[in-house]
Protein backbone atom coordinates (compact mmCIF):
# COMPACT_ATOMS: atom_id res chain seq x y z
CA UNK A 1 0.00 0.00 0.00
CA UNK A 2 2.55 2.41 0.62
CA UNK A 3 4.63 1.12 -2.19
CA UNK A 4 1.66 2.27 -4.59
CA UNK A 5 1.36 5.84 -2.91
CA UNK A 6 5.11 6.11 -2.94
CA UNK A 7 4.94 5.20 -6.63
CA UNK A 8 2.07 7.49 -7.53
CA UNK A 9 4.10 9.97 -5.83
CA UNK A 10 6.95 9.99 -7.50
CA UNK A 11 4.91 9.75 -10.73
CA UNK A 12 2.50 13.04 -9.74
CA UNK A 13 6.22 14.91 -9.49
CA UNK A 14 7.63 13.32 -12.83
CA UNK A 15 4.95 14.11 -14.83
CA UNK A 16 4.60 17.77 -13.32
CA UNK A 17 8.88 18.18 -13.79
CA UNK A 18 8.54 16.66 -17.33
CA UNK A 19 5.08 19.39 -18.18
CA UNK A 20 7.53 22.21 -16.81
CA UNK A 21 10.57 21.58 -19.06
CA UNK A 22 8.41 21.03 -22.11
CA UNK A 23 7.14 24.41 -21.39
CA UNK A 24 10.46 25.75 -20.70
CA UNK A 25 12.00 24.24 -23.88
CA UNK A 26 9.68 26.85 -25.71
CA UNK A 27 11.95 29.54 -24.07
CA UNK A 28 14.33 28.35 -26.78
CA UNK A 29 12.84 29.92 -29.56
CA UNK A 30 11.38 32.27 -28.13
CA UNK A 31 15.11 33.47 -27.04
CA UNK A 32 16.46 33.02 -30.13
CA UNK A 33 13.80 34.85 -32.06
CA UNK A 34 14.09 37.72 -29.94
CA UNK A 35 17.85 37.79 -30.14
CA UNK A 36 17.88 37.83 -34.56
CA UNK A 37 15.36 40.63 -33.91
CA UNK A 38 17.42 42.32 -31.83
CA UNK A 39 20.44 41.94 -33.67
CA UNK A 40 18.88 43.11 -36.91
CA UNK A 41 17.22 45.79 -35.39
CA UNK A 42 20.77 47.15 -34.26
CA UNK A 43 23.07 46.65 -37.05
CA UNK A 44 20.41 46.65 -40.12
CA UNK A 45 18.43 49.87 -38.29
CA UNK A 46 20.52 51.26 -35.93
CA UNK A 47 17.83 50.47 -33.45
CA UNK A 48 18.75 49.16 -30.06
CA UNK A 49 16.66 47.74 -27.61
CA UNK A 50 17.55 47.48 -23.62
CA UNK A 51 14.22 45.49 -23.20
CA UNK A 52 14.97 42.99 -26.09
CA UNK A 53 18.50 42.41 -24.95
CA UNK A 54 16.95 41.96 -21.10
CA UNK A 55 14.15 39.50 -22.50
CA UNK A 56 17.27 37.46 -23.77
CA UNK A 57 18.47 37.14 -20.72
CA UNK A 58 15.63 36.44 -18.41
CA UNK A 59 14.55 33.94 -21.01
CA UNK A 60 18.18 32.14 -20.62
CA UNK A 61 17.93 31.97 -16.79
CA UNK A 62 14.08 30.70 -17.00
CA UNK A 63 15.03 28.02 -19.40
CA UNK A 64 18.00 26.65 -17.50
CA UNK A 65 16.44 26.99 -14.62
CA UNK A 66 13.12 26.07 -15.40
CA UNK A 67 14.07 22.44 -17.25
CA UNK A 68 16.85 21.41 -14.77
CA UNK A 69 14.73 19.00 -12.74
CA UNK A 70 13.19 17.32 -16.18
CA UNK A 71 16.89 17.05 -17.23
CA UNK A 72 17.09 15.29 -13.66
CA UNK A 73 14.24 13.18 -14.46
CA UNK A 74 15.81 11.85 -17.61
CA UNK A 75 19.02 11.81 -16.07
CA UNK A 76 20.98 13.75 -18.65
CA UNK A 77 23.32 16.02 -16.25
CA UNK A 78 26.73 15.76 -16.84
CA UNK A 79 28.38 12.07 -15.40
CA UNK A 80 31.37 11.26 -15.34
CA UNK A 81 30.50 7.58 -15.51
CA UNK A 82 33.77 5.60 -15.25
CA UNK A 83 32.27 3.23 -12.82
CA UNK A 84 29.01 3.51 -13.12
CA UNK A 85 28.48 2.67 -16.68
CA UNK A 86 29.54 -1.15 -16.06
CA UNK A 87 27.59 -1.38 -12.50
CA UNK A 88 24.79 -3.78 -11.29
CA UNK A 89 21.39 -2.06 -11.78
CA UNK A 90 21.18 -2.57 -7.89
CA UNK A 91 24.51 -0.40 -7.59
CA UNK A 92 23.49 2.27 -9.58
CA UNK A 93 20.40 2.92 -7.90
CA UNK A 94 22.55 3.06 -4.70
CA UNK A 95 24.69 5.91 -5.94
CA UNK A 96 21.88 7.68 -7.59
CA UNK A 97 19.75 7.21 -4.27
CA UNK A 98 22.77 8.29 -1.93
CA UNK A 99 23.56 11.25 -4.41
CA UNK A 100 19.66 12.25 -4.22
CA UNK A 101 19.85 12.13 -0.36
CA UNK A 102 23.19 13.47 0.55
CA UNK A 103 23.94 15.96 -2.33
CA UNK A 104 21.04 17.27 -3.92
CA UNK A 105 18.62 17.46 -1.32
CA UNK A 106 20.97 19.64 1.40
CA UNK A 107 22.07 21.87 -1.96
CA UNK A 108 18.17 22.87 -2.82
CA UNK A 109 17.18 22.73 1.24
CA UNK A 110 20.64 25.14 1.54
CA UNK A 111 19.68 27.31 -1.70
CA UNK A 112 16.27 27.91 -0.65
CA UNK A 113 16.91 28.67 2.59
CA UNK A 114 19.66 31.19 1.62
CA UNK A 115 17.98 32.58 -0.87
CA UNK A 116 14.62 33.37 0.41
CA UNK A 117 14.83 36.48 2.06
CA UNK A 118 16.75 37.73 -1.49
CA UNK A 119 14.13 37.09 -2.97
CA UNK A 120 11.44 38.48 -0.32
CA UNK A 121 13.49 41.57 -0.31
CA UNK A 122 12.99 41.76 -3.97
CA UNK A 123 9.54 41.08 -3.72
CA UNK A 124 9.05 43.72 -0.94
CA UNK A 125 10.27 46.84 -3.25
CA UNK A 126 8.72 45.02 -6.55
CA UNK A 127 12.47 45.20 -8.19
CA UNK A 128 12.59 46.31 -11.19
CA UNK A 129 15.59 46.91 -14.26
CA UNK A 130 18.56 49.41 -13.56
CA UNK A 131 17.77 50.70 -16.75
CA UNK A 132 14.84 52.80 -17.29
CA UNK A 133 13.26 51.11 -20.37
CA UNK A 134 14.49 47.50 -18.88
CA UNK A 135 11.78 44.75 -17.55
CA UNK A 136 10.95 45.69 -14.61
CA UNK A 137 10.34 42.27 -12.99
CA UNK A 138 13.74 41.28 -11.58
CA UNK A 139 11.51 40.26 -8.75
CA UNK A 140 10.11 37.83 -10.62
CA UNK A 141 13.23 36.55 -12.12
CA UNK A 142 14.62 36.06 -8.74
CA UNK A 143 11.56 34.35 -7.64
CA UNK A 144 12.60 31.30 -10.08
CA UNK A 145 15.46 30.81 -8.03
CA UNK A 146 12.86 29.19 -5.06
CA UNK A 147 11.25 27.60 -7.84
CA UNK A 148 14.06 26.12 -9.21
CA UNK A 149 15.55 24.72 -5.78
CA UNK A 150 11.61 23.28 -4.94
CA UNK A 151 11.30 21.63 -8.25
CA UNK A 152 15.13 19.46 -7.73
CA UNK A 153 14.35 19.11 -4.76
CA UNK A 154 11.14 17.52 -5.53
CA UNK A 155 13.29 15.43 -8.44
CA UNK A 156 15.72 14.45 -6.12
CA UNK A 157 12.60 13.11 -3.85
CA UNK A 158 11.13 11.10 -6.70
CA UNK A 159 14.64 9.95 -7.70
CA UNK A 160 14.97 8.80 -4.09
CA UNK A 161 11.73 6.59 -3.78
CA UNK A 162 12.27 4.99 -7.49
CA UNK A 163 15.74 4.56 -6.43
CA UNK A 164 14.93 3.43 -2.74
CA UNK A 165 12.09 0.49 -4.63
CA UNK A 166 14.94 -0.86 -7.01
CA UNK A 167 17.06 -1.24 -3.57
CA UNK A 168 14.23 -2.73 -1.86
CA UNK A 169 13.58 -5.16 -5.16
CA UNK A 170 17.08 -6.20 -5.63
CA UNK A 171 17.22 -3.96 -8.73
CA UNK A 172 14.02 -4.64 -10.44
CA UNK A 173 11.90 -2.41 -9.56
CA UNK A 174 10.23 0.00 -12.52
CA UNK A 175 10.89 3.05 -13.03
Amino acid sequence: MITGFLSSLAGAIDLTNRQIGRAAAWLSLAMVLVQFTSVVLRYVFGIGSILMQEAVVYMHGVLFMMAAADTLLHDEHVRVDIFYSRASPWRKALVDFLGCALLIMPVCILLFSVSFNYVAISWSVLEGSRETSGIHGVFLLKTVILVFAVQMGLQAISGMIKNGLTLRHGGEASQ
